[in-house]
């Protein structure tokens, strides 16, 4: 069973970096996508619990991922909400964490850190729940 993925980043090029990483842990799809702040709002206001994993950049093409982070948790209780961004700094961390973040990555540095991340919340094969 795959992992549902909402997935905020305003860069192209890194968007395709986290599709080809999602990929190389297992079985994430992303069923969403949003570059603004506006967008990601919107989104996941139109997409209640539709979606399992949010990643989420705090500086976007327009407006910041900050207030995006709030809604997932309150639009997806149960959901697992990432930031990875280029701004995360021990402060930066734990104001995500206050706000309703499960965990908050540096992009350049953590993203094996975020890559266990992920993997820990991929649904284990029924082959190994059935050993």
């Amino acid at each position: 069973m795959a992992v549902d993925v909402f997935l905020v980043e305003d860069q192209q090029q890194m968007k395709s970096v986290l599709h080809e990483l999602l990929q190389s842990v297992g079985d994430f799809h992303v069923v969403g996508h949003a570059t603004t702040e506006a967008e990601a709002l919107n989104w996941l206001d139109n997409h209640r619990g539709e979606w399992e994993l949010a990643i989420i950049d705090l500086v976007l093409e327009q407006g910041s991922g900050i207030s995006v982070i709030a809604r997932a948790r309150l639009r997806a209780p149960r959901g697992k909400v990432a930031v990875l961004s280029s701004f995360v700094s021990p402060g930066i961390r734990k104001h995500c964490l206050k706000l309703g973040a499960d965990a908050a990555f540096q992009k350049d540095a953590d993203l094996d850190e975020f890559m266990r991340f992920c993997s820990a919340i991929r649904p284990e094969p029924a082959e190994q729940r059935n050993a």
